[in-house]
Parts: structure tokens; sequence; C-alpha cells
């Protein structure tokens, strides 16, 4: 098991234990709910990660908000942008 990043839905921006090489995960939404995260991977070279992105949104959206994160972290953590 491997902690992996879930981006969109309920779960967005947590890290969650997924078995290896699981494709698709299914988790409760309240009491009655469930979300699905399928599995996804994020590289740079030589370097992948795996991450698991909600059914409601694209590859291109995923990495949006990944971007629109990584911005705002910036931006308000101490000393801001300089």
């Amino acid at each position: 098991m491997q902690l992996c990043l879930h981006i969109g839905g309920d779960k967005d921006s947590l890290s969650y234990p997924v078995a290896d090489g699981t494709e698709t995960v299914t988790w409760s939404l309240g009491f009655t709910g469930r979300e699905t995260y399928n599995r996804s991977t994020l590289a740079l070279g030589d370097v992948a990660i795996t991450v698991y992105i909600h059914e409601s949104l694209t590859p291109e959206q995923a990495l949006a908000r990944l971007i629109d994160y990584y911005r705002a972290w910036c931006v308000n953590k101490p000393g801001g942008l300089s």
C-alpha cells in the first residue's frame, strides 16, 4: 500500500492508502453516497507519481487544480512571494 494524492471530490488534496496497482477506488460519501477516483500518473522526465482523479474531472482539469493550489500555497506561505 502507498499513500496517493486524490484530486477533486470530497477527498480533494488528501492522501489515502491505496493498494499497489489499483485502477479505481471508491470511497463512501456520507451515509449513502459514493465517490469514484481513477488512477492516473503524473510524470516529469524520469520521475512519476500516482494520483487518483475524481471521475468528474478530466486530466486537464486535475492539472489545472494542482497548478492553482500550488500558486495559492506560494502566495500564502510565510514570507509570501518575496
